[in-house]
């Protein structure tokens, strides 16, 4: 069977990435033990990572790369943003643990959206947050093999997920 439209895909990789004018940097490995498993069509991997897979059959390797923009887009510089460090107080106290810089912090937007942003830097006044995707701007480099295709059942294609 080959990877199309609601089939379940099972498949081990090593993602690696990188920016412009830099070497690859390992980012994860899913390997036998704790493959990725998912519902092929269901929009819930990025476009480009289901194009490269696409047609692909049990025990096929791939080895492909994704642009950023097909990816995790392009860093917006919008999304780089001063915070009061007034916000990061818990009984007037600012823990300097949690603003370690590179440290990634659950926060919420004013609708209660939780967005994940990066510590870049604080002084007395302000915390740098950045909330782009940790990978927005970089090249992404899949290499792996399809370890199982499958026909979804249709309770996983009304639940768009793998059961």
């Amino acid at each position: 069977m080959q990877v199309s439209e609601n089939t379940v895909v099972t498949v081990t990789y090593v993602l690696h990435s990188n920016l412009p004018n830099t070497d690859k940097q390992h980012v994860e490995t899913a390997d036998q033990t704790n493959p990725l498993r998912f519902l092929y069509g269901a929009g819930m991997m990025i476009p480009g990572f289901e194009k490269g897979l696409s047609g692909k059959s049990t025990g096929d390797k791939f080895s492909f790369s994704i642009e950023s923009a097909d990816a995790y887009g392009e860093a917006d510089e919008t999304a780089v943003i001063n915070l009061p460090i007034d916000i990061f107080k818990v009984d007037g106290i600012v823990d300097m643990n949690l603003l370690k810089i590179g440290n990634v912090l659950p926060m919420s937007d004013n609708q209660g959206n939780v967005l994940n942003g990066r510590v870049l830097g604080y002084d007395d006044a302000n915390v740098k947050m950045d909330f782009n995707h940790p990978l927005a701007g970089h090249t992404l480099h899949f290499s792996g093999e399809i370890v199982e295709v499958r026909e979804a059942s249709a309770e996983e294609i009304d639940h768009g997920h793998v059961h």
